[in-house]
């Protein structure tokens, strides 16, 4: 299971918008681009001018639109005729950097130690590469769980308003990154194995006679 799984949900409430937006002559790239640039500011603003722990608020703020974000240039691409090869990799590059830079002001809040959120920061990462990988192997994109990038977007927009209430976090709490990136190597792992069961099961003789 992944809050992945609401996206068409999610697309619906949105579509209408989308529309409006293609009529202005949005581009999907543009969408895709202004996320990014709005991720990275926020997140080196907040590790680097190290504001009061109010600022934090802006990080669930943020991720709420930032899947409306995706889930917009998802939309004008696909519904709209804008996909292209330089959108297929912005949509890939630009998540990995927009979540590495949001996931980063907490190394400064977090008990336990920082190399837990970098390494968190490194399997986020390589979990997406390996879903985008799945197209290069005859599957499709894969989006499988348990801490996919909505997932992830869920746990930190929840530690960003902990942190902006100024509660105290107990001491267990030094476990959480670890078990993050436990989840997010699972979810890195079962990518992998339902691309290449995904490619099996296309590839299968008994699918290559029944398509003939």
């Amino acid at each position: 299971m992944s809050i992945y799984q609401l996206k068409p949900a999610f697309q619906g409430l949105l579509r209408p918008g989308v529309v409006r937006l293609h009529a202005w002559g949005v581009t999907a790239n543009q969408v895709t681009l202004l996320a990014c640039v709005i991720s990275v500011a926020l997140g080196l603003g907040l590790f680097f001018l190290a504001p009061s722990p109010q600022a934090f608020a802006l990080v669930p703020l943020w991720m709420f639109l930032r899947m409306a974000f995706n889930a917009v240039d998802g939309m004008l691409a696909r519904e709209h005729g804008q996909q292209t090869p330089l959108g297929a990799f912005l949509n890939e590059l630009t998540d990995v950097v927009s979540d590495a830079a949001l996931y980063l002001p907490f190394a400064l809040v977090l008990p336990g130690h920082p190399f837990w959120l970098g390494l968190v920061i490194v399997l986020a990462g390589l979990s997406e590469f390996a879903g985008a990988l799945g197209t290069t192997v005859g599957a499709s994109r894969r989006y499988d769980g348990p801490m996919g990038k909505s997932d992830r977007a869920f746990v930190f927009g929840a530690l960003g308003l902990v942190v902006s209430l100024g509660w105290t976090m107990p001491g267990w709490t030094a476990l959480l990154m670890p078990l993050l990136a436990a989840l997010v190597a699972l979810t890195t792992v079962r990518r992998v194995r339902s691309a290449l069961a995904e490619r099996t099961a296309v590839s299968s003789p008994s699918n290559t006679k029944g398509s003939s």
